[in-house]
């Protein structure tokens, strides 16, 4: 190849690469999507769990909702008051305000009331134990104790009581939901804290078959729907099931002749000291 020749070959490939990096540089300039500096300004604000109990896929996604107005700030559940005014100030928004929501596990049946009708042995998990054997227990709806709840929560919300029922702080709590998805048997549920009045039993026996298998067992007597306003409780395949659109119509006095103690009315925290005693090993 002459010079020449190299030359123009030169020329033409610097030609085109030219051409395709303007056209490049023109479709960058006409399809590049603005993004609001702000949405980074929330991001830092926020406290990076990317939990998701906002409803967003995580942080960043939650600050593009708050920034386009979709989202209040206060319906991040992690971040205390004074960092939702944080963020409300720094967009110059009201912050909002959020139902709480906390886990609540459907179970009372501790190791103390429900019997076994085998022990499992192997790893402990109640994901391994429910798939090996079901877990042992006589009720094949309860909690079987393996704390896969305890160990997945981050925001260490979860501790498992002396008779291996995990017991929610909803102080901690944060509804992400994690909990939710590592129980094996669907035993926890996300629910708005004022929800006072709750199930704690799943099982789907009635009368005495229910009582064999756990002491603390919805038994079908029927007793809280006589007792609570009309509508409120029903009796569904033998277990007691409250209707939350009714919610207003709550009231302790639901409670006071069950039997069994299967339904609860939760106020604040229960067992307090479990999260003391949790905390003073954690310091």
């Amino acid at each position: 190849m002459s010079p020449g020749e190299l030359i123009l070959s030169v020329a033409i490939l610097g030609g085109v690469a030219t051409v395709f990096g303007a056209f490049i540089s023109l479709a960058n300039a006409k399809f590049k999507v603005w993004e609001d500096p702000r949405v980074d300004g929330v991001r830092d604000l926020l406290p990076g769990a990317d939990c998701g109990a906002c409803g967003e896929a995580g942080c960043r996604a939650f600050a593009e909702a708050v920034v386009n107005g979709k989202q209040a700030p206060a319906q991040c559940t992690v971040m205390g008051a004074d960092a939702r005014a944080d963020v409300a100030a720094y967009l110059g928004v009201d912050a909002g305000k959020a139902d709480k929501r906390v886990a609540r596990l459907l179970c009372a049946g501790g190791r103390d009331v429900a019997p076994y009708k085998g022990r499992y042995h192997g790893v402990e998990s109640c994901a391994a134990a429910a798939a090996v054997t079901g877990g042992g227990k006589a009720c094949p709806w309860g909690c079987l104790g393996y704390a896969d709840c305890a160990v997945v929560c981050d925001f260490d919300a979860i501790v498992m009581a002396p008779n291996g029922l995990p017991v929610v702080d909803p102080e901690k709590c944060t509804a992400c939901g994690d909990c939710v998805e590592a129980c094996p048997l669907g035993l926890f549920v996300l629910m708005p804290q004022d929800h006072k009045l709750v199930v704690q039993c799943k099982n789907l026996l009635s009368g005495e078959a229910a009582e064999a298998v756990c002491s603390v067992v919805c038994n079908a007597c029927g007793r809280c729907v006589a007792d609570a306003a009309p509508g409120l409780i029903s009796m569904i395949d033998g277990l007691a099931t409250i209707d939350y659109d009714q919610i207003e119509l709550q009231n302790p006095k639901a409670i006071e002749r069950c039997p069994t103690g299967a339904i609860v009315w939760i106020e604040g925290q229960q067992f307090p000291e479990l999260f003391v005693s949790a905390g003073s090993e954690a310091a």
